[in-house]
């Protein structure tokens, strides 16, 4: 593994690159509150297929910086789409297998929805992971709305100061909810911790769970990505979707097949929580092998 960083968009962008540079490329994407460790044990099986790995930080998390103090520190989903496709851009990369869960997963999801060309195949956790804020405000049962309260939590001051106060503490109760099954230790989860010390982590995660209920503006910059993404365009790649039937934050997303227009596939991985690819990196790597194989024929 070799960490680089590269300017892409309005960032500095630093990425963990794995393998040769003439293999097929791949792009894998974090969630919150995680980090490019998710895919620190489904790497070795990619490499071996033949892939070149680029693992980018977020906007927000680890090394990743943004280039100018005056650009807003969004989260909005079209945000993180634009920071994938200007990756690929700064990359040099026309056409790359795109895989993703929860924030990485949405970014994925954006880039294929608007960008079909760009992209070879789709591996999304959680299936279509492209926000409705028009119908945020629509009430999910009560025990889905239980599983959300980190999310209102953060749509106030007491929130933010919370996170701004304790971050690493407010991401431990989290994995420990979404991940049930899973027997993390903590020299594990303080590996990925250091990746919340971004100066703008707590903005920008701020801002993602305000947007997405329509409780703050976006950043006028993505606008129009946004007026795309409000029309839950579908996704017209050839894809694998997964859910963990442990997650203890989605209830599953099979409902979704009706948004991929291409062939489709949806996995469930048994035993397992929110956090795929660091819980089942074998089992992911092998979705990604697999819809990559699928694209081609």
């Amino acid at each position: 593994m070799t960490l680089k960083s590269i300017k892409a968009g309005v960032l500095s962008i630093a990425y963990e690159q794995h393998g040769a540079a003439d293999g097929w490329p791949c792009i894998l994407g974090h969630g919150f509150p995680y980090d490019p460790q998710a895919y620190a044990e489904a790497a070795r099986p990619l490499v071996e297929a033949g892939a070149l790995l680029i693992v980018p930080y977020l906007r927000g998390f680890g090394p990743t910086r943004f280039l100018s103090p005056l650009t807003p520190r969004s989260g909005e989903q079209a945000a993180l789409g634009a920071d994938l496709l200007a990756l690929m851009d700064a990359l040099g990369v026309e056409r790359g297998v795109l895989a993703g869960y929860d924030w990485g997963g949405r970014a994925a999801c954006v880039v294929a929805a608007l960008r079909p060309r760009r992209v070879v195949a789709l591996v999304s956790g959680n299936s279509y992971n492209i926000q409705d804020i028009a119908h945020a405000m629509e009430p999910a049962p009560p025990t889905e709305e239980a599983a959300l309260w980190y999310q209102y939590y953060f749509h106030n001051e007491r929130g933010r100061q919370g996170l701004t106060k304790d971050r690493r503490g407010v991401a431990r109760v989290l994995w420990g909810q979404w991940s049930p099954t899973w027997a993390f230790d903590e020299a594990t989860f303080d590996r990925t911790a250091s990746a919340f010390d971004n100066p703008d982590f707590v903005d920008v995660v701020i801002h993602s769970y305000r947007h997405r209920y329509g409780l703050v503006a976006g950043d006028p910059a993505y606008a129009e990505i946004e007026a795309a993404l409000a029309a839950q365009p579908p996704i017209a790649v050839p894809s694998i979707t997964i859910d963990g039937d442990s997650d203890g934050v989605n209830p599953g997303t099979a409902h979704h097949a009706k948004k991929f227009t291409r062939p489709h596939e949806h996995r469930v991985f048994k035993g397992t929580g929110h956090n795929l690819p660091q819980e089942r990196p074998r089992d992911w790597a092998r979705a990604v092998i697999d819809a990559r194989a699928m694209a081609l024929g």
